[in-house]
Parts: C-alpha cells; sequence; structure tokens
C-alpha cells in the first residue's frame, strides 16, 4: 500500500488513523516535552502532538518522535504504513538511486501563496517568544527552536537550492543562531556567499512534512536540490512562494518559517547542545546569527522538534533507515557485486559503524567492499567502523555481526585503517582546537577467501529443518504449532 499527503496536518492524520499519534496536555516547554520525548522514543512509543503548553496559547503545538517506527517513517516516505523494519529496508532498496534520477522531473513550483502566509510578523513587530520553543536537555546552553528544521540555502553561483537539517537557538524575540558543520553544502553556500556579498540568506522551516527534514538530515548529492529529491519522493512537485526578503523559496504549506540575512562577522554565542553521538562535545562557540526579517505561520502552527541524545534518539531510527538503503545503493552504483545487505545501526547514529554483507566472488571483493563503504559519499561524514561479512550473517542483527567478527577475523591482518578522515566538532574524541579529522577501520570478518572452503562449518541445524521443527512445535515458542 503506497500513500500521499500534502503536509503535516495530512500527515497527523494518517499517522492518527494506524493508532499511532498521542495528544500529551500542559507539558512545559522547559524540560518536560524534552524529557518526555526522551522516554518516548527510547520505548518506540507513538509520535507526539504536545498542546497546551505551559505559558504559550492553546493550539501552539510541539511534535516530537515523528519518524521513529517503521509505520510513521514509511507514511513519510509515501511506502505506506504496513511495514516492518525488516520489509522497510527491503522497500528502500534502489530506492534513493531512482529518487535521486527522478529529482530532475521533479523541480519546485512556485506559486502565489499558502498556508503558511496566514500570519505574518515583520520587522518590529517579530516575536519569537509566541512560540513554545523547548528547553530540550538540562545542559543546553538555550532554547533550540531549530531542531527538526529545514534550512534553505543557495549557491550564489550555480543557484541551487540546499535543505539541510542544522540546528537553530533562539537568542530573543528576533534573534537566533545557525550552526552548521564545515564541509556540509549550507556551509559552502554562506561562505561564497560571504565572499561575495559580506552576507548570506536564510530561510528556517521549523514545521513541516517531515520528509523535508528527514532528506536535510542525509547526503543528497551536490547539486540536487532537496526540495526535488522530495518532489520525486512524493511523486508530485513541491509547491514554494519566492521570499520577497531573500529570494530564497519558502515550503508553501510549512507551519512555522524564519527569515533573515546572516551578516558577516556577526556572531554569538551557542550552545552546548545535546549531539547525535550522546554527548556534549562542542561546548559553547560563537556562531553566525541572523536578526531575524519576517516570521511566517500557519494557524495554530505546529513546530517540529527532532532533538539528538544519546542512541536511539529521536531521529536516529531514521537516520538509520535511510543511510542503510543509500549505502546500499552506492555500493551497488560503484559496481560491487553480490551485495547482500547494508545496516547503519542505531547505537553508531546511523553513520559511526556499517555493516555489509557481500557474497564473495574475488580475491580481495570484501576489502574492496569495506573501502568503498567507508568512503563513499553516503558514508565519509563522521563514519568510524565499517565491517564486512559473508552473506550469511544478518546485518541488522549486532550479536551475529560481533560472533563474525570474533571467529572470523584475526585483528593483525584483518582490520585495515584510514587516517584523516572527515569529522565534525560532533566526534566526541576530537580534542578541543584540534581539526576535525578522525581515522576509520575497514573490518574485513568474511571467512578467509583463499581458504572459504576449509573453513570449520558452523555449528548449527539446518534452517531450513529448524523452520520446519518451529512450525511442528510453535506451541513451545508461543507461536501456535502442534
Amino acid at each position: 500500500m503506497t500513500n500521499k499527503y500534502d503536509d503535516l496536518r495530512q500527515w497527523l492524520e494518517q499517522v492518527e488513523a494506524i493508532g499511532e499519534l498521542a495528544h500529551p496536555q500542559g507539558a512545559d516547554w522547559n524540560l518536560e516535552i524534552g524529557g518526555v520525548s526522551e522516554i518516548d522514543y527510547k520505548k518506540r512509543g507513538p509520535a507526539l502532538l504536545f498542546d497546551g503548553i505551559k505559558g504559550c496559547a492553546p493550539g501552539y503545538r510541539v511534535l516530537t518522535s515523528s519518524t521513529n517506527s517503521a509505520r510513521r517513517l514509511g507514511i513519510t516516505l509515501r511506502l505506506g504504513a504496513d511495514h516492518t523494519d525488516a520489509t522497510l529496508v527491503s522497500a528502500l532498496r534502489g530506492a534513493p538511486s531512482r529518487w535521486e534520477e527522478a529529482s530532475k522531473r521533479f523541480a519546485p513550483v512556485y506559486v502565489e501563496s499558502g498556508p503558511v502566509f496566514e500570519n505574518v510578523m515583520e520587522g518590529d513587530g517579530v516575536d519569537l517568544m509566541k512560540f513554545p520553543t523547548p528547553f530540550w536537555h538540562e545542559m543546553d546552553g538555550g532554547r533550540y527552536i531549530g531542531t527538526g528544521c529545514a534550512v534553505a540555502t543557495v549557491d550564489p553561483e550555480e543557484e541551487w537550492v540546499n535543505l539541510g537539517a542544522y540546528r537553530s537557538m533562539l537568542m530573543d524575540k528576533n534573534h537566533v543562531t545557525l550552526s552548521i558543520v564545515q564541509g556540509k553544502h549550507g556551509h559552502i553556500h554562506n561562505q561564497k556567499w560571504m565572499e561575495r556579498e559580506g552576507r548570506a540568506p536564510v530561510v528556517i522551516h521549523c514545521g513541516m512534512d517531515p520528509l523535508f527534514f528527514m532528506l536535510g538530515g542525509v547526503e543528497v548529492p551536490t547539486g540536487v536540490s532537496e526540495l526535488a529529491y522530495a518532489g520525486a519522493v512524493r511523486g508530485e512537485p513541491v509547491k514554494v512562494v519566492k521570499s520577497t526578503i531573500t529570494g530564497l523559496p519558502i515550503i508553501a504549506d510549512a507551519e512555522i518559517v524564519i527569515e533573515g540575512w546572516i551578516k558577516k562577522g556577526d556572531r554569538a554565542d551557542e550552545g552546548p547542545f545535546g549531539e547525535w553521538p550522546g554527548y556534549y562535545v562542542s561546548g559553547k562557540s560563537k556562531e553566525p546569527y541572523l536578526k531575524v526579517e519576517r516570521v511566517l505561520h500557519r494557524n495554530n502552527p505546529i513546530m517540529l522538534g527532532s532533538p539528538p541524545a544519546k542512541p536511539p534518539h529521536d531521529y536516529s531510527y531514521m537516520r538509520t533507515i535511510m543511510k542503510s538503503a543509500m549505502i546500499f545503493d552506492a555500493l551497488v552504483s560503484a559496481g560491487i557485486p553480490e551485495v547482500k545487505g547494508v545496516y547503519a545501526p542505531e547505537c553508531g547514529g546511523g553513520r559511526m559503524l556499517v555493516i555489509v554483507a557481500i557474497k564473495q566472488r574475488y580475491a580481495g571483493h570484501a576489502r574492496q567492499a569495506g573501502f568503498i563503504a567507508s568512503q563513499c559519499r553516503e558514508a565519509a561524514y563522521m563514519g568510524k567502523y565499517t565491517i564486512v561479512v559473508d552473506e550469511d550473517i544478518d546485518v541488522t542483527n549486532l550479536e551475529e555481526v560481533i560472533w563474525a567478527v570474533c571467529t572470523r577475523t584475526d585483528p593483525v591482518t584483518s582490520i585495515d585503517f584510514i587516517r584523516r578522515a572527515w569529522a565534525s566538532k560532533a566526534e566526541p574524541m576530537l580534542r578541543k582546537g584540534e581539526p576535525p579529522f578522525n581515522s576509520r577501520a575497514v573490518i574485513d570478518a568474511c571467512r578467509p577467501y583463499e581458504w572459504f572452503s576449509e573453513f570449520p562449518k558452523v555449528a548449527q541445524g539446518d534452517p531450513d529443518y529448524l523452520r520446519e521443527l518451529e512450525k511442528k512445535w510453535g506451541a513451545l515458542f508461543g507461536s501456535g504449532g502442534a
């Protein structure tokens, strides 16, 4: 079953229909929303739509836990709600490549207006304090209005628009910081603007279809706009309005939009903030900020919250599923034969651990798959360990994977290293003041190719026979049977 929806509100209707939406009332924006959400996503609970938030007008809402179940993620990707973890991973194989190719046919469509223009605050009338921006974690440096966000920037030379999930901290009623890691498309765009004009245009979507936040957090190729990519996923072009403030496109049915320019030299204290590897890493730093020139929002607006923390966190499941599919496609596109599975588990934040299963066909096959999986576009940022296993290993089962590492490797001959790879300030092992490098380990946990047929046989029953026995004796295992 496939599904279609146009905006966040229709997404909520579909999630409500499958019984995966809860409506907490009366929570406090100060730590309580963050704490309740953390409990929820660690328990794999429903999506949470907070309303009646203390100190805020009724109807000003915050949504968390939006994409941390297979059914909700299936809805977001227009793949239907009838999914388990395994069927969703299977459904996504090949999809990122198809979406990338189809994006050429789904450029956004400009319209005159949209629901986001129901309320407009400009100039001295801008007041961001009316929104229920959460103070997510007790050691955070401030309230973060941009977590599950989509920040629009544009390349001033090539004129392609990027959407990135870059965090934004509330400073006061009309100023917000914007923190973007070096090397990310938004950072490169802003650097070019500063060199050219001394300022850079920014549009921050703080509530919208969760698909835009998802795509802003994965490696959509350089030059491909997430707006076009989202159109390919949706099967129809995204409707946007051209901003009269920045010239950037605004998603017409977004919930909350912040517009302005970052000026050269304008920096303010930002952070600390709990990072996706699970630590407070970067501390307080000077980051660019923008004076907000205009805020748009719908009636009864919904802020999309997605704070990182020790995994599993709000978006770690989504990233695991998406990165696994994208790395799988990257290996196939690079010509690696017989790729049987790819998984980037939540314990590594969907980035720092990648597991690849192959059917070995030639000497060096495992190392080739490992090095490409480690350094392909989809996995190069903040990777750390890549493990290659044989096809008999379930890549989603860490017990099986570590069993293969323990029994099919020799530490001296089975592990290779890459030095000075692409990391970021979120790397917990990075000392303050050091450049953002890290190293990578590629672990070949496949049975040695040159004596594969001589390798000891696995001590277990024939899988087909075990399945027959489970069916016959299912009552023993709580699954019916004789």
